[in-house]
């Protein structure tokens, strides 16, 4: 797998656009983006789990259910959820004039919306920002359609891949957002992928669903899980190669691919969390199964006594074990061993014989690794949390002001 530029618009066939439309009041950053395909093109998608569902998300999910789809228009600065009727009403005007401008059917454009909830979608500026986003669609306009979909991300996050299959190559480009709300299942986030592979929406769908479940679903900036998550893929067969089969060398390959683009943009979000100065990445080993394992893991990630040691550099190894002793997995606490990067603090189940001054100097690294052994079992899990500062709350305290 090599790296390339381009973003969403590296696969053949698709291109992106991001424009300004002045969605929230006073401001100038770009607010559009649009995705397209060229093509005719398979999709599949995942979403939150939120009851509090909003419109956009909710017309995804159909547009998802029949395999399908062209193109993706996204605006940032408002969300569009708990807007009611209304709400469903603009989502599914926004797909028509997407549908229209690009000669498309209206089930085949899927849109998204995020930022502040409650707020009705002023459609005068979403309709001049589809109109603008289909006039300079282009191959080079990934980086103008990474940063509209931009809430309070510090940066854009996009990813290009190459991919050898065994017939030819095949590219994966992908870009999203996300920087607060950040917790599973489904973070407050918004992803792109797209590829010129040949693949069916029922084996898009489950392969998918598995690279969510090891990327997206074992991340947390935070507690809280937004109303708009969606991570929508995109295959539209550009590169020419036959379809990808399950079973075979190629969909081997393409599926790590796709669990690898997921991983990285995962980990991006987590890098770029609102106040964020660490990325810390938990594994988790010896239980029974490897969901045991994963709910170990997410509860240090989650531990908000945890999150600000991370942010302290403070090698507090009790709050560690603590939270994964009330993760509602049974162990041996006698089993227990940790491990801040390659300083081991606890051994069976009590303090390792350590200089607890070079765990704190592994601290100081904006990423390091935290590694906790409960038992002898085959299970095991990653999860990727971000640290707990001051400007977490600062940024949080005045959002909508």
């Amino acid at each position: 797998m090599k790296t390339v530029e381009g973003g969403v618009a590296a696969p053949k066939g698709f291109r992106a656009s991001g424009v300004a439309a002045g969605i929230k009041p006073k401001s100038t950053k770009n607010d559009c983006a649009l995705v397209v395909s060229d093509t005719a093109s398979a999709v599949a998608g995942m979403f939150t789990t939120n009851v509090m569902k909003a419109p956009p998300v909710v017309w995804n999910e159909e547009v998802c259910a029949k395999g399908a789809a062209r193109a993706v228009f996204i605006n940032s600065g408002n969300a569009n959820a708990a807007t009611g009727e209304r709400g469903f009403r603009d989502a599914r005007a926004t797909a028509e004039a997407v549908a229209n401008k690009l000669r498309i059917p209206i089930g085949e454009a899927c849109v998204c919306s995020t930022g502040v909830i409650g707020v009705p979608l002023p459609m005068d500026r979403i309709l001049d920002g589809v109109t603008r986003c289909v006039e300079s669609l282009s191959a080079k306009g990934h980086g103008d359609a990474a940063r509209a979909i931009m809430t309070t991300d510090t940066v854009p996050k996009e990813r290009a891949y190459e991919v050898a299959l065994s017939s030819g190559v095949i590219r994966i480009g992908a870009m999203a957002k996300g920087s607060g709300m950040i917790c599973p299942n489904m973070a407050t986030m918004i992803a792109v992928i797209t590829t010129d592979a040949a693949v069916d929406a029922p084996v898009l769908s489950n392969v998918l669903r598995e690279a969510v479940a090891g990327s997206f679903n074992c991340i947390s900036v935070d507690n809280d899980m937004s109303t708009s998550d969606t991570v929508l893929c995109f295959a539209n067969g550009a590169a020419g190669l036959p379809a990808i089969a399950p079973g075979t060398p190629d969909f081997n390959t393409f599926k790590t691919a796709l669990d690898s683009v997921c991983r990285e943009l995962a980990k991006l979000l987590v890098k770029d969390g609102e106040g964020a100065t660490k990325l810390v990445e938990i594994t988790v080993s010896g239980t029974q199964t490897d969901a045991e394992a994963k709910t170990v893991a997410r509860a240090i990630g989650l531990s908000q006594l945890c999150k600000t040691a991370f942010f302290g550099q403070d090698p507090n190894w009790g709050r560690i074990v603590c939270a994964a002793g009330y993760a509602g997995v049974p162990f041996e606490p006698g089993r227990v061993a940790l491990w801040l990067e390659d300083v081991q603090l606890v051994s069976q189940g009590m303090p390792a014989a350590c200089a607890e001054a070079d765990a704190a100097a592994a601290m100081k690294r904006p990423e390091f690794r935290i590694r906790l052994e409960v038992g002898n079992g085959p299970g095991s899990a990653v999860f990727w949390a971000s640290d707990l500062s001051y400007d977490y709350v600062k940024i949080n305290a005045d959002y909508r002001t």
